[in-house]
């Protein structure tokens, strides 16, 4: 994240990355950007976002690092937005805050969309694993101590 955006956000990481991606459009548009969308036409029909708050906020993900703006046509000139890795990065996120919604507003019909793993070819759901012994992990399983960015 470029220095200047880092300044605005608060020292805590969770809300760091909130101010920056925690608001409803910014969300839905990363979804998209992880299910194939990259031009601007097509997040505008695929949200119904106003216009206007669509540029805003592919604008802040540019500048905070999560997309990147690419040129794919001249005369007149046209960009698409793709992930960048620290965009790429906010896939389980964006996938649990899915599972969670699968599981408690989903309506009798089931989830609206499902993640196949391409690996094993089979249905998917997310959840958050120890990246040292790969058990998962949940709030009563983890203990919040110090790091070193903490401040007091």
């Amino acid at each position: 994240m470029k220095d200047a955006l880092r300044h605005r956000f608060e020292a805590d990481s969770a809300a760091r990355t909130l101010a920056l991606v925690g608001e409803r459009w910014t969300l839905l548009i990363l979804r998209e950007t992880f299910f194939g969308v990259r031009r601007y036409g097509e997040f505008a029909r695929n949200l119904s976002i106003p216009r206007p708050t669509l540029s805003a906020r592919l604008k802040t993900l540019v500048e905070a690092g999560l997309l990147d703006r690419v040129r794919y046509a001249a005369d007149p000139d046209r960009h698409e937005y793709r992930l960048t890795p620290a965009g790429r990065d906010l896939f389980p996120a964006i996938a649990t805050l899915m599972r969670w919604g699968d599981k408690y507003l989903a309506g009798p019909e089931g989830p609206p969309i499902l993640l196949r793993h391409n690996d094993c070819g089979e249905i998917t759901e997310t959840y958050v694993a120890c990246g040292n012994c790969g058990k998962e992990v949940s709030a009563d399983r983890v203990t919040p101590e110090p790091g070193p960015g903490y401040q007091t």
